[in-house]
């Protein structure tokens, strides 16, 4: 490891909270502009979240547009480095981060989205610890996704021919890893926050106050 260098490099991938382009499936209940605002508030919790982490080295990579305000306020107040997602699809944007970030630093990393209330700083530092014996870890989500994936060394084979957004993406991952040989450890299951029931849970388990979002400026 780098002498003062990160022991962790943590890419949160968010989406710019742009009205009609935000959480939409979450616009008939909140409206438009309140699911544009839910969606800022989710970024800035995890950016939060992951700085949280000790020795992490924090970057939001964006998508949507690049040059929205709250990019940079972000920047600001998480004092984060900006990157901008680039891949034809979320498993070529997901390794061209992994790609371009390892292969400058020596520390391992996790990339988390902005969906995932539920999630804990402790469940980041769990599975920075587990990639000290695996090559690969994965938080699933309880949709069939995953909200975390982390590794050592880029492995482009873990996001070959994935359909995205489906309820087959953590199993798919689960087989391509065994596939390449990797050794894949999962550490606990988190739902994530795209639908009206999953606002409604979240909202019962106290992972989101009820308008906690309202006010965040998108």
């Amino acid at each position: 490891m780098r002498l003062n260098g990160p022991t962790v490099e943590i890419a949160v991938f968010a989406r710019a909270p742009v009205a009609g382009c935000a959480k939409t499936r979450l616009a008939p209940r909140l409206g438009a502009a309140g699911a544009a605002q839910l969606q800022a508030w989710l970024t800035q919790r995890a950016l939060a979240r992951a700085c949280q982490v000790s020795g992490a080295r924090v970057t939001l990579w964006t998508s949507g547009d690049p040059q929205h305000s709250f990019w940079r306020d972000c920047e600001a107040a998480f004092g984060v480095a900006l990157r901008e997602q680039c891949g034809a699809d979320l498993g070529a944007r997901m390794h061209h981060a992994f790609a371009t970030t390892l292969a400058a630093n020596t520390a391992p990393m996790l990339l988390i989205g902005t969906d995932c209330p539920a999630q804990s700083v402790a469940d980041l530092h769990h599975a920075r610890a587990a990639l000290a014996d695996a090559d690969l870890v994965i938080q699933p989500a309880f949709d069939g996704g995953y909200v975390l994936i982390g590794m050592k060394q880029p492995q482009a084979a873990v996001f070959d021919d994935i359909a995205w957004s489906t309820p087959s993406v953590a199993q798919a991952t689960r087989e391509r890893a065994r596939a390449a040989g990797l050794a894949l450890t999962e550490i606990e299951t988190r739902p994530d926050l795209d639908e009206p029931a999953d606002l409604d849970a979240a909202l019962a388990a106290g992972w989101v106050a009820t308008n906690a979002w309202h006010g965040a400026t998108p």
